[in-house]
């Protein structure tokens, strides 16, 4: 155990902790040129395309430092942005220390001071790391100063490196070897092993990863999750090396993976406590805290024949993302579904994908929303955060929403822009304070609904990349909240109702109407889309029908003739839209969902 440390990296999106782990992985030699590629932890494509990590990944990397002992390195490369920070909080837990990457041309952003608080919570042992110092951008005395102000870390401990040019990778492995703590625990006491994630491989069943704590545990050994009592016998365990490498025991302090046989993948609970069934431990480990979702959609199958599909793919996928949680729901329109809750909009995005990719399903989501709370006349407290259950707008007393404490970092020639636009988006109680010159920290109250909508996207773009952004939830607010329906047909479609702000609903009703008009096919009869709040009409589109020239025929003649004809089509017409049913594709769905700057 003395030759053993257990770290993670962490750092802001963007600066360097998949390339720095991928210089690391080819310094102590695990891996051969003709076999590496870059991101070589990010075994997903959605990754590669996007150059994000979204799931945490744990490689051990053998290490022989210049004192001649041999050690082994558990690295957990993390993801950087905010909406995957449950899987930095998880990761973080199974180690005993961190290296906390800085950008030296961007400086301390806003996830990496969250970060190293979570960090700090963990009571780890914190390197800090100054990569990109071959950019001619860099300014290392710069990050120093930020470093010492913002993060209050001592600027003396900190390391400097290029992991694209691979300077400074032998002194950051040194120091992981002398600054971060060996784990402790004793392999003679009752097994204590934390779950930290999980994965489905359709041959071997569930393979749990996990770090033993206390004991040792070995194939052939029954093991019991304390969370519901399950027992399994242990078929396979090892590290995690290039690929998965058996062996024949884990023990206290190593971090390696498990397959039991698993085959009911709802029995393991990322965060539950595993032991050995015969010589149980007194209690459970301090697991992870629970994830609280902000943006709720739904999601429904194209065809209502692969619903079943869906069923199980959500439960395989649950796995393996832990902050996604799901519930049965149904639409009018789209039939039965799953009423789903993400930690941000990029999350939303990246489980619509991965479940198009990796289980082969076509869905579709509705409108992301956020949890209202109403508190009616009877003094009933309902939170709600579909539409469809939205209360009788004559039982409402008081209606409130989510707000957020936004915290925006960015050089100050941005400032002007990115204050305009918190209050486009109901932005409050601004706060503002210089970190260093020519560079700002911005803090606005504001609600979350508007945030999920597009703002992320506008604040980048305002911002030219250079902003960074984070955001808590502090309270609930009182706010003149209103039921917004779109009818198409005179039919209300349940699907694409949204419960808004009634300043906003206007301009919400408008594009929602002007996106169906573009994307609904035109039909015999006249369509009418209206945006409605209640039995008011504030936004109206009207899709013109297809129309035969009956009059073609009349050459001249008594105009009665050409009125009667007229007349008649018009009656047709009439008849038709009362029987007529328009089905709205999949598109126009899809084209509602997006922001107004699309």
């Amino acid at each position: 155990m003395e030759n053993i440390r257990n770290f993670s990296i962490i750092a802001h999106i963007d600066h360097g902790k998949s390339t720095l782990a991928d210089r690391l992985i080819q310094h102590t030699g695990i891996v051969n040129i003709r076999m590496f590629k870059d991101q070589f932890l990010d075994n997903m494509d959605i990754e590669r395309e996007r150059g994000i990590t979204i799931k945490s990944q744990a490689i051990a990397l053998p290490y022989q430092a210049k004192n001649g002992q041999h050690y082994t390195l558990n690295l957990i490369d993390t993801p950087g942005h905010v909406d995957f920070s449950y899987e930095v909080s998880r990761s973080l837990a199974s180690c005993e220390g961190v290296l906390l990457v800085i950008d030296a041309a961007q400086g301390v952003q806003a996830q990496t001071l969250a970060n190293l608080y979570m960090a700090m919570e963990h009571d780890l042992a914190v390197i800090p790391v100054i990569n990109k110092i071959d950019l001619p951008s860099a300014d290392v005395d710069r990050v120093l100063e930020q470093m010492a102000a913002e993060l209050d870390l001592d600027p003396d401990e900190h390391l400097k490196c290029s992991a694209k040019e691979g300077i400074g990778i032998e002194d950051i492995l040194e120091a992981i070897c002398e600054r971060i703590p060996p784990p402790q625990g004793n392999p003679d006491n009752p097994l204590a092993a934390l779950i930290f994630d999980a994965h489905y491989d359709a041959f071997r069943g569930t393979i749990i990863h996990c770090r033993i704590f206390e004991g040792r545990l070995k194939s052939g050994d029954t093991i019991r999750f304390m969370s519901n009592h399950a027992t399994y016998k242990v078929e396979e365990v090892g590290h995690f090396m290039m690929t998965r490498e058996k062996r024949n025991a884990l023990s206290a302090g190593e971090v390696g993976y498990i397959i039991a046989g698993v085959k009911t993948v709802s029995d393991v609970r990322i965060g539950d406590t595993m032991t050995v069934d015969n010589r149980p431990c007194a209690k459970p480990l301090p697991g992870f805290k629970d994830v609280k979702p902000v943006v709720f959609a739904s999601i429904y199958p194209i065809a209502s024949d692969d619903y079943e599909d869906l069923a199980v793919s959500l439960e395989k996928y649950k796995l393996n993302d832990a902050s996604f949680i799901y519930e049965k729901d149904s639409s009018v329109a789209l039939g039965q579904g799953f009423r789903c809750g993400f930690l941000g909009l990029l999350h939303l995005d990246i489980v619509q994908e991965r479940l198009e990719r990796e289980y082969d399903l076509s869905i579709i989501l509705s409108i992301p929303s956020v949890r209202y709370r109403f508190t009616l006349k009877d003094g009933e407290v309902a939170d709600i955060d579909n539409p469809a259950y939205y209360p009788d707008p004559a039982s409402i007393a008081q209606s409130e929403e989510p707000y957020i404490r936004a915290s925006m970092m960015l050089p100050d020639r941005y400032l002007g822009n990115v204050m305009k636009l918190c209050m486009e988006k109901r932005g409050v109680n601004s706060n503002m304070h210089y970190l260093s010159p020519g560079r700002v920290e911005l803090m606005y109250e504001m609600p979350l609904s508007e945030v999920i909508y597009d703002f992320y996207d506008r604040f980048k773009s305002v911002t030219q990349g250079y902003g960074s952004f984070d955001y808590d939830l502090i309270d609930y607010r009182e706010s003149n909240l209103v039921l917004m329906d779109i009818l198409v047909n005179g039919v209300k479609v349940d699907a694409l109702s949204q419960i808004v702000h009634r300043d906003r609903a206007r301009a919400r009703a408008v594009l929602a109407c002007d996106r169906l008009k573009e994307e609904i096919p035109r039909q015999m009869f006249k369509i009418a889309i209206q945006g409605a709040i209640g039995g008011e009409i504030i936004a109206r589109s009207t899709i013109s029908p297809f129309r035969k020239d009956v009059i073609a025929k009349c050459y001249g003649g008594d105009i009665t003739r050409k009125r009667k004809l007229l007349e008649k089509q018009k009656k047709g017409k009439k008849r038709m839209k009362m029987i007529g049913n328009v089905s709205i594709p999949q598109s126009a769905f899809i084209s509602v969902l997006k922001s107004d700057t699309d």
